[in-house]
């Protein structure tokens, strides 16, 4: 690059990045003194020059804050060739004494000021002359985590397409295999360690933020990332065709980038007196519940405190099932009190109920507001490559944990409320889980139920006690269903003696009925579980790859709990893929409609919208025909798909 501002010159011939293969990349030292920092229009407009030369550019954004929604840009790096990368400064600041004498890097402190750094170019006018290269449809972006950058640049008017994303490269090609995080995959792919974000931004006390990191430094630290990001593009990109993993990248990942993007920044609404009110009920039903287990204990201790409650559980009470942890501290995780609540134990109930008041009255009731913007609208972050499944996850809050079967959760979704002039509706697919084993295991009797409608808790109940439908009680159906949902996430015996209330004999007796009148369930499970042994991974219906490499371990616990995943995973997955695909169509279909509905959250099998009164009809119209269509043309199912979908003022009541 030439021009005014360069501190450097890096020659490049036309299309030599196209020219480029991947392992010479990968063999390329970093040399982090050749990364530039634009501080002039010229050398701007050199850099995007080359990038339009070459068709490919890596983009990296600084900003103030993790929250995409809130955080404001500070500048922005790119990269075309290996290491050609530059950092474009835009708000970095200094302080300085009101004497002028000295510049300062650490915290304001009396008698001091912020100014800008001097030399930075004007963002409005960098923007301008970015923003038809980052729209350019002749131009690839590329970026770690997308959809992060495409936050911070769409709030500045600019949406960057087309584009592909290294973390979810990463992710379709090595799911329950790798972190996908970029530090990691740079030592990973290329044994180069980047700095760590903290040894120019300071860590904790010493946290200065990236405004206040000076130029230099900022551009060794940002540039080397969009150059990374470049080099793990052409490692990874390439391996797609070679692994058969391209439609589900640009069907299934890159697509949700945007759609996610979009769904965070329109946030839900919340209601804060509710919240505060429930905050009240909650205090007192977790009082209640210290008391009861108090006196279960025979005295008062520190129920949140791990090394206290084992104690009491395995030491004092002496209750089965005793493990440490590495420490040598008696373990206290959940799925062991669900283990000894499940086995009868009252006191590992109370335990788990006080855990979950306390935590939905902290996580919701009393954090819950502190995420709201300033039309109580709160914006979660959907996390794209964070399960093995496919599964989208939610954080900062996470709006995918709170409960829906038990009334404490379903009063938390109370407060959810649509705004003025609209309602919530919320459209769950039916059983979908149970429709894909079905399918997939091709169990006639289940795939005859769905195809005729008809109740498939009371159609299990009738093959399995040879009950006529027209004379099922309700306790027969549910113990039809909770069979039906145990088998599918592996129920032991134990496990639903526990849940249905029976003894361990009759628990058993009852799952291999089940297994000897649908005996294709046993076998998709064996040979799901031998084919993921054979090959290390399984596939779901649209070839998404779920790798379990510990399948095979020596302890017997770590080989069941992989062996039960991989089970699930493709059903589960499937389920997955099937709601992505209908919320990458579901926009454009509303769109088409003129429609005013606003997908704001998805939640496992579920998703969920804000819509104008007059528009409810039509919308759930639209919406349940887009999400029963998703899986064509792709998969042809062979059971229909359902989705129940309904319209209220919140959430609870529309789900």
């Amino acid at each position: 690059y030439g021009g005014q501002g360069a501190t450097a010159v890096i020659a490049t011939g036309p299309g030599q990045l196209a020219a480029a293969r991947a392992a010479e990349l990968m063999g390329a030292p970093f040399e982090r003194e050749k990364y530039l920092t634009v501080t002039s229009l010229d050398l701007l407009d050199a850099v995007i020059a080359a990038a339009q030369e070459t068709g490919v550019v890596a983009v990296d954004t600084e900003t103030t804050g993790l929250g995409p929604v809130a955080a404001d840009l500070v500048g922005i790096s790119l990269c075309v060739e290996r290491n050609g990368a530059v950092y474009i400064p835009l708000a970095h600041t200094r302080l300085r004494d009101v004497d002028g004498e000295a510049d300062l890097l650490g915290k304001a402190k009396p008698g001091t000021e912020v100014e800008p750094v001097p030399g930075q170019l004007d963002a409005e006018a960098v923007l301008a002359r970015l923003k038809p290269l980052l729209e350019d449809p002749g131009v690839l972006k590329i970026a770690h985590n997308m959809k992060f950058d495409w936050h911070i640049l769409s709030r500045r008017g600019i949406e960057m397409a087309p584009y592909d994303d290294t973390l979810l490269l990463s992710y379709v090609l090595d799911a329950g295999r790798t972190d996908h995080g970029m530090d990691v995959l740079s030592e990973k792919l290329f044994g180069h360690k980047p700095i760590p974000f903290g040894e120019v931004a300071g860590t904790g006390r010493n946290f200065i933020g990236f405004t206040r990191v000076p130029l230099d430094r900022a551009t060794s630290y940002a540039a080397e990332d969009a150059d990374v990001t470049l080099r793990m593009w052409q490692a990874l990109k390439p391996r797609l065709p070679a692994e058969r993993m391209t439609a589900v990248f640009e069907t299934l990942e890159r697509p949700m980038t945007a759609v996610l993007a979009r769904m965070e920044r329109r946030g839900i609404r919340i209601d804060r007196q509710i919240l505060s009110r429930l905050s009240g009920e909650f205090a007192q039903d977790a009082a209640r519940l210290e008391a009861e287990i108090y006196e279960a204990a025979g005295g008062p201790f520190n129920i949140g405190s791990p090394k206290q409650l084992g104690d009491i559980l395995f030491g004092k009470m002496g209750l089965p099932g005793a493990r440490k942890t590495p420490t040598g501290a008696w373990s206290t995780a959940a799925n062991i009190l669900e283990e000894l609540a499940e086995q009868g134990q009252p006191f590992a109930r109370l335990v788990l109920d006080w855990r979950q008041t306390t935590k939905l009255k902290v996580n919701y009731c009393d954090n819950l507001p502190g995420y709201a913007d300033g039309q109580d609208r709160v914006h979660t972050s959907y996390q794209l490559a964070a399960t093995t499944t496919g599964r989208l996850s939610s954080t900062e809050p996470n709006l995918q944990n709170i409960p829906v079967r038990n009334e404490a959760g379903r009063k938390i979704r109370t407060a959810f409320v649509a705004a003025p002039g609209h309602v919530l509706v919320s459209a769950d697919y039916s059983q979908i889980e149970l429709r894909l084993l079905a399918h997939m295991a091709d169990i006639p009797q289940l795939k005859e139920a769905f195809a005729e409608g008809q109740d498939i808790h009371a159609r299990t109940a009738s093959e399995m006690f040879g009950v006529p439908l027209d004379k099922m009680t309700g306790e027969v159906r549910r113990r039809a269903k909770t069979i039906n949902f145990g088998i599918i996430y592996g129920i032991s015996a134990f496990g639903l003696a526990a849940r249905l209330q029976i003894d361990r004999a009759e628990a058993g007796a009852y799952i291999k009925q089940y297994f000897e009148r649908f005996p294709g369930i046993r076998t998709y499970m064996d040979a799901t579980k031998e084919r993921c042994r054979d090959q290390g991974y399984v596939e779901t219906l649209f070839g998404r790859r779920c790798h379990y490499p510990r399948i095979k371990a020596a302890n017997p616990s770590e080989r069941a709990f992989n062996e039960r995943a991989a089970i699930n995973a493709p059903i589960q997955g499937t389920a997955a893929d099937i709601i992505r695909r209908a919320m990458i169509r579901m926009e454009a279909a509303l769109d088409k409609k003129k429609l005013g509905a606003r997908m704001l959250l998805q939640v496992h099998d579920e998703l969920v919208f804000e819509v104008p009164h007059d528009e409810v009809e039509d919308t759930i119209a639209v919406v349940r025909r887009v999400m029963v269509d998703a899986p064509h043309p792709a998969v042809q199912l062979a059971v229909p798909l359902a989705v129940d979908a309904k319209a209220a003022h919140n959430w609870d009541e529309a789900h």
